[in-house]
């Protein structure tokens, strides 16, 4: 099985060389790698140019952002498998053969994922995400617990229900997983650490992630849902908690700093 991974980036020269390194130096012999930066101005043309040769494919010019490097990316993908990891994400070793053992083993899954740790700008391990099993219903539910940074999914399936949403900036992940779980099982392998995501000032879920959920609220709403739901009764609870999640991260970081 061919395993396609694609990775969108956009001024992450700090982090860009390490993501590299995690998908290049995976010991799965059918890799193929794509990288689509989005015309960044920073040297993160320059580093993706040094591994040219190792990689499948790779552009650097404008795009309309993170959804639409994804699709330009997964439009060339020739694998059986496909995945994605953030340019200032990293998978860990071993997670590409592991997965597609994963998938070998469960060939009902639309998609198999395991775990991902929270590492912080230096790669330190400082947490683990909150990965635990989910199907369609209870992500229907607003319960995905699927850390994207560890989740590969099959080839044929994506053709059936991408591309990805050009309209949304954060939940397309979501969207996406709403899509597959609706053909075919969601699996995941607990104990099995495939991924890394990092956690920074700059990082899309630190800076923006007040915009998931009015975005997994569409995908719901386009699926029929009621606002009578326990998804909407998450998202105010949501609202509500926020001031506290924003001072929490915000101390966190300054304790980093200090």
């Amino acid at each position: 099985m061919r395993v396609s991974v694609i990775t969108p980036s956009y001024n992450q020269a700090r982090y860009l060389e390490t993501t590299l390194r995690s998908v290049l130096e995976q010991d799965y012999p059918d890799l193929e790698y794509i990288v689509v930066d989005g015309g960044s101005n920073d040297s993160s043309a320059d580093i993706i140019q040094r591994y040219a040769d190792r990689l499948a494919w790779w552009v650097s010019e404008k795009d309309r952002g993170q959804t639409d490097a994804l699709n330009k990316g997964f439009a060339r993908a020739t694998g059986d498998v496909l995945a994605w990891i953030n340019s200032d994400d990293t998978l860990e070793p071993g997670a590409v053969r592991e997965a597609v053992a994963a998938l070998q083993a469960h060939p009902q899954a639309a998609m198999v994922y395991g775990d991902a740790n929270y590492i912080d700008e230096n790669g330190r391990v400082i947490g683990r995400f909150p990965a635990a099993q989910t199907d369609y219903h209870r992500l229907r539910q607003g319960y995905v617990h699927v850390p994207q940074q560890a989740s590969f999914f099959r080839a044929d399936l994506w053709r059936k229900v991408g591309p990805l949403d050009p309209n949304f900036y954060f939940a397309m992940d979501y969207d996406l997983w709403v899509r597959l779980a609706a053909e075919a099982p969601l699996v995941y392998l607990p104990g099995k650490v495939w991924g890394n995501f990092r956690l920074h000032r700059d990082a899309k879920t630190i800076a923006a992630d007040d915009r998931c959920w009015p975005e997994m609220l569409k995908v719901h709403r386009r699926l029929g849902g009621s606002p009578l739901s326990i998804i909407y009764a998450k998202y105010y609870l949501r609202k509500l908690v926020a001031p506290l999640i924003r001072r929490r991260r915000e101390k966190m970081f300054e304790q980093r700093d200090a």
